[in-house]
């Protein structure tokens, strides 16, 4: 029992230090939240890239891969992964393979709200 809250403890603490990041950035800077979101993307790339991430990922786990930047790290590892086995090609298929099923529960998450829910007019 202890362990878990230990892991929850560590999730959260991860997980919220990312997102005090990004709230810093849109209080401080004159960034807009769509070029911190690539930012965010593109920071995990970059740190997957190289294996930074994935130590982060072992340490905290949802707390390092629910945010934006874990998708980052994710399209990094489809990419390595898929360079191993299929060479150059795997620089095209790997991202679209790994973020596949996030993706989709995105889209179809989003139709659902679409079809069940009334637009309001600002």
């Amino acid at each position: 029992m202890g362990s878990i809250i230990f892991m929850c403890l560590k999730a959260f603490l991860v997980g919220g230090i990312i997102c005090v990041i990004g709230q810093l950035l849109i209080d401080i800077t004159k960034l807009t939240p769509a070029k911190i979101l690539v930012l965010f993307v593109c920071l995990g790339v970059l740190l997957g890239a190289v294996g930074i991430y994935d130590k982060l990922v072992d340490f905290s786990g949802a707390g390092a891969t629910i945010p934006i930047v874990g998708f980052g790290n994710a399209l990094a590892n489809g990419v390595r992964d898929s360079v191993k086995e299929q060479g150059f090609m795997g620089v095209v298929t790997g991202p679209l393979t790994a973020c596949a099923g996030g993706v989709t529960v995105a889209i179809l998450s989003g139709l659902i709200v679409a079809f069940t829910t009334k637009p309001k007019d600002k």
